[in-house]
């Protein structure tokens, strides 16, 4: 009985080394950043669009709208408004060069379509409550 206990000890250790070695090793990491990749072409329009930021495309599975409860005139407003404030944080020094890295080229007289907009602003309002950033006086929808 007592080797039967010994055993059933060693195999319970041996199984839990296993399983944190495999949960610990940095492939893993890897593979969920790469899930947080989103990439939007357009080659007729010549732009493209990537989101690289860990968490984004969980949270848009779990907390975005679907597609049919905005409208693309809705999307493009906001979104000019976001891209207005983003611009304007990127040259001033008040804020974080860590968040506010580049300028967002979004010119509203162009028409990117729905489904730009509709990542797009999903991105900000993600943003905004990730960062605990104002961008606007507006409450996102979602």
């Amino acid at each position: 009985m007592k080797t039967f206990f010994y055993i059933l000890i060693l195999a319970c250790f041996f199984s839990a080394c296993q399983t944190t070695k495999k949960a610990a090793t940095p492939r893993a990491e890897n593979s969920l950043e790469k899930q947080d990749t989103i990439k939007i072409t357009n080659t007729e329009l010549e732009y493209e669009v990537i989101i690289v930021d860990t968490g984004f495309e969980t949270w848009m599975a779990s907390r975005a709208k679907p597609r049919s409860f905005y409208t693309q005139s809705f999307l493009e407003a906001r979104n000019s408004d976001y891209v207005t404030e983003w611009n304007s944080r990127v040259t001033a020094s008040n804020y974080s060069t860590n968040l506010y890295q580049m300028p967002i080229d979004y010119n509203p007289g162009t028409d990117y379509g729905f489904e730009v907009n509709y990542i797009l602003y999903h991105y900000f309002v993600f943003f905004q409550e990730k960062y605990k950033q104002q961008l606007s006086s507006h409450n996102p929808r979602f």
